[in-house]
């Protein structure tokens, strides 16, 4: 016995060391904040208590907002789901990352098209180098999400099973959080990257009864009264997301970041004739969805961090392609050189003031004309320098002129100022062709 006690301090100062080790390793996951992506599907900016709207309950995400620092005036660069989440997970534009439309050429099997993921750097395979876990829910095109990094998924992607959009994913909200939640148990004191983009609001627009009861009305279409509704039901899945975080004790740790797939303005027909003759189709409206108008790219882009993002309202203009530098520069890491993107938290921290010139943009074709390329498929490119919008139609649109707007005076874009300001438009012009000239390259 008196031998061993010869060892005693020994043990200690072993088992101190160990332990120090141990901590030092925790704390350095615990410096990683977790990030959580909130992505709405087809909802148009002004489509929130919080940006205006006097209809549209969203308690949960106006509750977000206040304790956010809010970018009035976020963009995407192009107004169709896939292309538009392409750039989300990779900070690039749809020219850069080639991922410009929905579906491939018809006749095309559609796996071709992830050699372009397979291509680029994203997000969560980024973060897999500093240890964190991540989880695809909800919308997501690019077959297997193992092929962007993530580590886990409730999306396949094989076509073969009916993998297109997101198949099992999609699920997510509509029936429930338990995927969701099962991962943030699952995490431990790991770092995680959520991706939580539901199919909502988009249609099927079947809310249920209790919110539809709330929206039908004699003063309100019927199809905004189904759209409403559903608006509110993405809302109530956003606070139980909001709320686990909470109970789990992981919102002061974590980065929420909030934006839009892209627009939608819900079509409602001009008479009682005409939707007697649809009956009831819930289809978007012009200017909306797939348009380089405001309806359609638009959207406030938000981020949550307590404690280190101070809660404010910025009018500064933004893009989607701000959101992965801002996350990258938040956990250390540096964006590539692809990455035309800006640190938007140096921007919060100036006072919402940026260097950047301008915002940039470009529309395709649904349906990709060449994949490797995508100019073919190019419709309009689009430019924003404070309150001027320049809308550029390309060759593909034969006849269609450019459209100058001044969004201060006419957000909803109605007056053409193009004839009265072609100076202006001209400016705004080469701004476009030095950013992308819209050729192939």
């Amino acid at each position: 016995m008196s031998a061993f006690r010869k060892w005693i301090p020994l043990l200690i100062v072993i088992l101190c060391v160990m332990n120090s080790h141990t901590t030092v390793k925790a704390d350095a996951k615990a410096s990683h904040p977790n990030i959580v992506m909130i992505i709405s599907d087809d909802q148009a900016w002004n489509d929130y208590r919080f940006m205006g709207h006097d209809v549209i309950q969203t308690p949960q995400l106006d509750k977000l907002a206040a304790e956010s620092a809010v970018f009035k005036r976020g963009y995407v660069p192009t107004s169709l789901c896939r292309p538009s989440l392409m750039t989300m997970v990779t900070g690039l534009y749809p020219y850069q990352h080639k991922i410009t439309g929905n579906d491939p050429p018809r006749g095309m099997d559609r796996q071709e098209l992830l050699k372009h993921v397979q291509s680029v750097d994203c997000l969560p395979a980024m973060l897999g180098k500093l240890g964190y876990k991540s989880f695809q829910s909800g919308k997501w095109w690019e077959g297997n999400p193992a092929l962007a990094g993530f580590t886990s998924a409730m999306t396949h992607g094989d076509p073969k099973r009916g993998g297109r959009h997101g198949d099992l994913g999609l699920k997510v909200g509509r029936e429930g959080m338990a995927p969701v939640f099962q991962f943030l148990d699952e995490c431990g004191q790991d770092p995680f990257f959520l991706w939580y983009a539901p199919f909502l609001p988009h249609t099927p627009h079947n809310p249920p009864q209790r919110l539809l009861d709330k929206y039908l009305s004699d003063d309100l279409p019927v199809e905004l009264s189904y759209y409403y509704a559903m608006c509110e039901w993405f809302d109530e899945t956003c606070g139980q997301l909001l709320n686990y975080l909470d109970q789990k004790g992981l919102s002061e740790n974590t980065i929420v970041v909030y934006v839009t797939d892209n627009g939608w303005i819900q079509y409602v027909p001009e008479t009682e004739q005409e939707r007697k003759k649809t009956k009831l189709k819930f289809r978007y409206a012009p200017k909306s969805k797939r348009s380089p108008y405001d309806g359609g790219i638009r959207t406030p882009i938000m981020f949550r961090w307590p404690g280190k993002i101070k809660p404010a309202e910025y009018d500064t203009l933004v893009s989607s392609i701000d959101i992965v530098p801002t996350l990258l520069n938040a956990v250390g890491l540096k964006p590539t050189k692809a990455m035309q993107g800006v640190n938007l938290l140096k921007v919060m921290e100036d006072g919402g003031k940026i260097e950047r010139k301008a915002i940039f943009g470009d529309i395709y074709e649904h349906d990709m004309i060449d994949i490797n390329d995508p100019a073919s498929s190019l419709k309009y490119r689009w430019c924003i320098e404070g309150k001027w919008k320049l809308i550029i139609p390309g060759p593909r649109l034969e006849g269609e002129k450019a459209e100058l707007y001044d969004l201060a005076q006419d957000p909803f874009e109605r007056k053409n100022r193009i004839a009265e300001f072609p100076e202006r438009a001209d400016q705004l012009r080469k701004l476009t062709d030095a950013w992308w000239d819209g050729t192939s390259k």
